[in-house]
């Protein structure tokens, strides 16, 4: 039998794979991709860990110049003097607990209905105005929140909602930033499946949260942090007078506002009011990664 010949490769070819392969493995860039994660990894924790450690100083060591990276003579009385504090108000801590969880939930679930309702709408429907409609919330992204006070504070009055638990629920059920997530993270999804299930007889509603919306869970754990953090740091502003509707974060303002001798107690309340949101994130972290880990569609 006749030897089959080898194909040849070019020699340019070649040397442009081991090139490649040199980059791409080399030891020194792993090195430097390395060291600069490390450094962003230190500069995001380092906030964290400054007021875990200024909320462990007792206070003479508080105004020490310059401020001190570590605790010399550790103390938990900052947290117990902000307890006791907030346990002398009229209002018990636990009802002001419970307006801030109440409140939270309440926004987290109607915004993430509201949005993938509202995304798949937008992302997978043809109707007159869509593109008008897209063009508005990616406009909407450039206002914040504070420049609409002022409407919403006139909004609620005629509805009389102020001083109800309403005049912080309503205006956050639907953000913009939650909007354009879900439309441009439903509008990657094949049409190919929505067409197939229209064909099975499936509707609209029954499309939208049963193929559509667990297709998006990457996007759903990241609007699910986006609106835990927005609604637990709500503060009831000019709508809430009513001592018995306000919540965690104004009443722990409050508190931090009594002068220098509360520098403590200020970062006592800043790590109490950072366990949840971070606990929420870790968690949606965790389910992000292993979805777009193990998420793909082949056509």
């Amino acid at each position: 039998m006749a030897r089959r010949k080898k194909k040849q490769v070019p020699i340019d070819k070649l040397k442009v794979k081991d090139k490649k392969k040199r980059v791409n493995g080399s030891l020194g860039g792993d090195i430097a991709i390395f060291i600069f994660l490390t450094l962003l990894g230190l500069f995001m924790i380092f906030p964290l860990y400054y007021s875990l450690v200024q909320s462990l100083k007792p206070v003479e060591e508080l105004f020490v110049f310059p401020p001190k990276l570590y605790v010399l003579n550790p103390t938990t009385r900052n947290f117990s003097d902000m307890f006791k504090v907030a346990a002398s108000m009229w209002v018990p801590l636990s009802r002001y607990i419970f307006n801030s969880v109440f409140i939270t939930v309440v926004i987290c679930v109607c915004n993430l209905f509201v949005c993938c309702c509202a995304g798949f709408v937008l992302s997978k429907c043809r109707f007159p105005g869509a593109k008008a409609i897209n063009q508005i919330i990616v406009v909407a992204l450039l206002f914040s929140s504070n420049a609409t006070w002022i409407m919403q504070f006139l909004v609620m009055s005629k509805l009389h909602m102020i001083d109800t638990y309403w005049a912080m629920i309503l205006p956050y059920i639907s953000t913009p930033i939650g909007l354009f997530l879900m439309r441009q993270s439903m509008s990657t999804i094949h049409d190919s499946m929505i067409e197939a299930a229209k064909v099975d007889g499936a509707g609209l509603f029954r499309i939208c949260w049963q193929i559509v919306v667990p297709n998006s869970k990457p996007a759903i754990m990241t609007l699910i942090i986006f609106a835990f953090q927005g609604a637990w740091n709500l503060q009831g502003g000019s709508m809430i007078y009513s001592e018995e509707l306000k919540t965690l974060p104004t009443i722990v303002q409050q508190i931090t506002m009594a002068g220098p001798a509360r520098q403590g107690v200020t970062f006592a309340s800043a790590v109490l009011l950072l366990i949840p949101p971070l606990v929420v994130f870790l968690i949606a972290q965790s389910n992000v990664m292993e979805t777009m880990a193990h998420s793909g569609i082949k056509d």
